[in-house]
């Protein structure tokens, strides 16, 4: 669980760098009104379902049918990555396209987030063995990786419903960026 918890980590630190650099400053998706709606509806919804990661891995197991429930998470993201990859040539078309960088980031959270669930994958089969419930678990989990998690919950969250905000088109969802007309 340490290894899957420590990727998750990474996985959160270059997730909020593709958004604060990539999303926001370079391309900044929130001033592009209705045409960035698509992509910024995507990106709320995964980062929704990594605040839940972020905060159940670190201080519960889901053991029996709950499971199932871990993975449909686990698969919606793959989904909607799938799906953003698409839609973000749409999106992007008026700035040429997403930027190279960009595309690495991507690759490489891609990469991380397999690693991360294959190494879930012994406590997934140990807690499908065990009765329905979500249970307290401290499987020696360091404090400070529980923290960061926790706080990167928050974080996801909070960017999340800024996207979903600024692709409802409510007012001033593009802040701090001027609204892009074109």
């Amino acid at each position: 669980m340490n290894v899957a918890l420590w990727i998750l980590a990474i996985q959160g630190i270059i997730g909020a760098f593709d958004t604060i650099y990539y999303h926001e400053w370079r391309a900044r998706l929130p001033a592009r009104g209705k045409h960035s709606a698509p992509e910024l509806r995507l990106h709320a919804a995964r980062a929704f379902l990594y605040a839940v990661l972020f905060v159940t891995l670190p201080w519960m197991a889901w053991h029996g049918a709950w499971v199932l429930l871990l993975c449909a998470i686990f698969l919606a993201e793959i989904i909607i990555t799938l799906t953003d990859f698409v839609v973000e040539i749409t999106v992007r078309k008026p700035m040429g396209d997403v930027y190279a960088g960009e595309r690495v980031t991507h690759a490489v959270m891609g990469i991380l987030y397999g690693i991360m669930v294959a190494n879930l994958v012994p406590d997934l089969i140990l807690w499908w063995q065990q009765p329905t419930a979500f249970v307290a678990s401290n499987p020696g989990i360091p404090e400070p990786l529980r923290n960061g998690l926790l706080a990167m919950a928050a974080g996801v969250f909070i960017s999340g419903s800024r996207d979903l905000y600024a692709a409802l088109g409510l007012p001033n969802g593009n802040w701090p960026w001027p609204r892009e007309t074109t």
